[in-house]
């Protein structure tokens, strides 16, 4: 059990980490005239940087011998590092193009997309709620396809990538600053010859604008990396029921920021859609509280002997320990720890 102290602290990394996740579209605009592929490169390449001095200030290297031992977690990390580099790449983009708003959507209907390729690719079975959440969800989807004139091609890429991310990353299984070190590891490569390519073309603009612009786009690894050390420190001091509230913070940040600060117009259809796919996370929310409570229960009944006519130490049918609950919890955490 967790003191009131560490727990106060563990909100406040919470919200620290989802805050700085929320806010960073205030970031990306001011790297231009940088592209949205140049910025992605320095991204990987600052990111491997600041990650490898923070492993190595921790002396945290022996999961990498274990991890050359295995293939297939390789092969599983390379996957990550390509999905994630297509969520980075887009966000970016969409950002520095004028659609924080769409971008931000993306992140809402994130949790949806993950039930959905739940039922479709690991043959998982939804309550009934859940099942109410992700109709509503694609509901929200027609509608802003009909108000864009089109799909809303941005959070849907966005969606299924970091949907797909957060799948691989639960069968790797390791821990956030080691994964992202992986990760940008694969990346690195490909990153840095972009970068000799442009600098060769005459193209780069790492220190053609002056020291701040190249040091803004050094600080690209910082911006990576704090969240996520903030999002660990976040994880073993408070329940991970509670960072799965906090992570509704970014994408409502980033919608803020779209409307107030960047101006990006609202139309009635917009506002419809994001209407329900609001509508479909309370739901999803409410279930998700509501099954927790009802998988403590047993716990707390075996912990205190017979109460309601149930033996210590039995629970009920399709109950679970609060352990196997967090554990279920720690899988949806798994797809935040690289954002």
């Amino acid at each position: 059990m967790k003191s009131d102290g560490e727990q106060r602290a563990g909100l406040l990394y919470g919200i620290g980490a989802y805050g700085m996740w929320g806010l960073v579209p205030l970031f990306w605009p001011l790297l231009k005239p940088s592209g949205a592929m140049e910025i992605l490169a320095h991204r990987m390449v600052w990111s491997l940087a600041f990650v490898g001095i923070a492993l190595l200030v921790l002396k945290r290297w022996g999961w990498v011998r274990e991890l050359l031992r295995q293939p297939r977690k390789l092969g599983l990390i390379a996957v990550a590092a390509t999905v994630i580099t297509v969520n980075w790449g887009v966000y970016i983009w969409a950002v520095n193009s004028g659609h924080v708003v769409e971008a931000s959507l993306g992140y809402f209907i994130n949790p949806l997309v993950t039930i959905a390729m739940g039922v479709l690719l690991l043959k998982e079975r939804l309550r009934p709620m859940q099942w109410a959440a992700v109709g509503t969800g694609f509901a929200a989807v027609l509608v802003l396809a009909i108000g864009y004139g089109q799909p809303p091609w941005i959070s849907l890429t966005l969606a299924f990538s970091f949907a797909t991310y957060g799948l691989v990353k639960k069968k790797v299984n390791i821990g956030g600053l080691e994964s992202l070190a992986a990760e940008t590891a694969i990346q690195f490569l490909p990153a840095l010859g972009f970068l000799l390519w442009l600098g060769a073309d005459g193209t780069a603009t790492f220190g053609a604008h002056g020291a701040g612009h190249a040091a803004l786009l050094a600080a690209t690894g910082v911006v990576t990396a704090v969240p996520l050390v903030c999002f660990g420190a976040a994880a073993i001091r408070v329940p991970l029921s509670t960072l799965g509230l906090l992570q509704y913070l970014a994408p409502v940040f980033q919608f803020l920021l779209g409307v107030a600060y960047f101006h990006e117009s609202m139309p009635p259809e917009r506002w419809a859609g994001f209407a329900l796919v609001w509508l479909a996370l309370t739901c999803l929310t409410w279930d998700a509280l509501r099954t927790a409570r009802r998988k403590n229960q047993p716990l707390r009944r075996s912990r205190s002997g017979v109460r309601g006519g149930a033996p210590a130490g039995r629970t009920d049918y399709g109950t679970c320990t609060a352990e196997a609950a967090d554990a279920e919890a720690a899988d949806a955490a798994a797809a935040l720890d690289a954002r």
